[in-house]
């Protein structure tokens, strides 16, 4: 267990093996696609349109990045702790670092002319249009994502 209560855990725990997992990782770009990784195998074996896992897999990519970069400091020795939940009508994924979190009000807008050639708040902006809902918690270490399934036209996958 480290400082911030997250146990450690080398393996996936399943919520529901159909449906959802929970796992906590160490604060690395390699070892959080592991996590991404069996979220993408979760989606397909619910039969999610390429649209929609493609708009879920860049939104988790761009919060675990997240974590590990701006959140944890890409500190190794610190956690990620992720979970998802996933059925026939909306996934449902949740990641937490052990950073002090940030005010999204602190965040510039990346589409107003005096941001337009500064890097910050553009994950954020990505996240936003990919998801049907993002929420921070209040200390801004948690990100939830919730993506509503769409029906996929007839022919198109």
């Amino acid at each position: 267990m480290n400082n911030s209560g997250f146990k450690r855990r080398a393996d996936l725990i399943d919520l529901a093996p159909q449906n959802g997992f929970e796992a906590v990782v160490a604060s690395d770009l390699k070892e959080v696609q592991i996590v991404h990784a069996e979220l993408i195998e979760l989606l397909k074996s619910h039969a999610y349109s390429d649209h929609d896992v493609f708009c879920i897999r860049l939104a988790v990519e761009e919060a675990l990045a997240n974590a590990v970069r701006h959140g944890n400091q890409e500190n190794t020795g610190k956690s990620i702790r992720f979970s998802c939940c996933v059925d026939s009508s909306c996934a449902h994924i949740e990641v937490e670092d052990e950073g002090c979190g940030f005010s999204l009000d602190e965040v510039p807008d990346p589409t107003e002319d005096e941001n337009l050639d500064r890097p910050n708040g553009r994950g954020l902006l990505l996240m936003r249009s990919m998801m049907t809902s993002i929420e921070f918690n209040e200390r801004g270490n948690q990100v939830v994502l919730k993506k509503v399934r769409q029906p996929s036209p007839a022919g198109i996958r």
